[in-house]
């Protein structure tokens, strides 16, 4: 796949808008008014290998962070083999794709989850919108800018891999944060999605959360290895974002289809999680914020032609 890589090409794209007049809605996605718009922050959670316990981990923070008062959606991003909803025991009538196909407006597709949470579901067996075209990503950021709540936080879930929807979620967020554990596979994975999304798409920070760890000492020590050879090799800043320890209190809660921070608040795993919520909150206070959804603003329509235009 052919990508472009420079900011004069990027610019060149943005001057030559094509297919933006099919709706009022398409127009407004590149035309967003900051003034009467709410700020909120975008997370993309990645991960490189599948197995980490991604989408469990995001689910938690989802419901630590509205239990602490913040309004929160999560985005189900693995648009073909989604299961946050059967994380969380929720049963949708309506999915992500009943909005893509035009059948249904986003707000209708929501489901409410644990402590007031809201989910975007995705599709299970589906292959339609495992690459979203252009159209489909416009479209898509118009379902959110027409919604009449917006949350403080949207966190998505993405997909494990390099696919190309994977790509784009993560540089049309405000933060991208990649989920290892210690196992080698996880960390060589999770490399090559740093080194794709930094050298193919000038994405340069990223934010390292460690699962699955016997204490804190050896995460501290994944991170170090883990950031010699990012160092080394490429031209990104890595951050230590935490860590989530082994806890078989959240294999206990997934097989009661709840989320750990829900049923054992007091459980380890929890109360490392609850802790990365001020952390996620503090991130506010080290970037310019643009106003309104940055995933669904100008910066995201620059991604969304870069990430498919050939």
């Amino acid at each position: 796949m052919a990508v472009s890589t420079t900011s004069s090409a990027i610019r060149s794209r943005l001057s030559k808008p094509r297919r933006l007049d099919q709706a009022s809605g398409l127009r407004a996605a590149m035309n967003p008014i900051p003034s009467i718009r709410p700020q909120v922050q975008v997370i993309a959670v990645s991960s490189g290998k599948g197995g980490v316990g991604k989408t469990n981990v995001v689910a938690n923070i989802a419901v630590a962070s509205a239990r602490q008062g913040r309004k929160v959606l999560v985005m189900d991003a693995d648009l073909a083999l989604g299961n946050v909803d059967i994380l969380l025991g929720l049963t949708p009538q309506y999915t992500i794709e009943d909005v893509l196909s035009g059948q249904r407006r986003l707000e209708d597709v929501l489901v409410t989850g644990p402590e007031g949470i809201q989910l975007l579901p995705a599709t299970s067996g589906g292959q339609a919108f495992t690459q979203l075209t252009l159209e489909q990503q416009l479209m898509l950021q118009t379902a959110f800018l027409e919604l009449p709540h917006t949350p403080d936080l949207l966190l998505i879930d993405c997909a494990a891999g390099i696919s190309p929807n994977v790509l784009y979620f993560s540089v049309v967020a405000h933060e991208t944060v990649v989920l290892v554990s210690p196992d080698p596979t996880s960390l060589t994975d999770a490399y090559a999605l740093i080194k794709i999304l930094s050298t193919r798409y000038h994405l340069h920070t990223f934010r390292l959360l460690i699962n699955k760890v016997k204490n804190v000492q050896e995460s501290k020590e994944v991170f170090r290895k883990f950031s010699l050879v990012t160092d080394r090799f490429l031209s990104v800043s890595l951050d230590y974002m935490g860590c989530i320890p082994s806890d078989e209190y959240v294999t206990m809660a997934v097989a009661q289809q709840r989320a750990v921070c829900d049923l054992y608040p007091r459980a380890p795993a929890s109360r490392a999680l609850t802790s990365l919520v001020s952390t996620i909150h503090d991130w506010q206070r080290d970037q310019a914020w643009q106003g309104g959804f940055q995933l669904f603003g100008p910066s995201a329509l620059a991604a969304t032609r870069t990430v498919t235009e050939g």
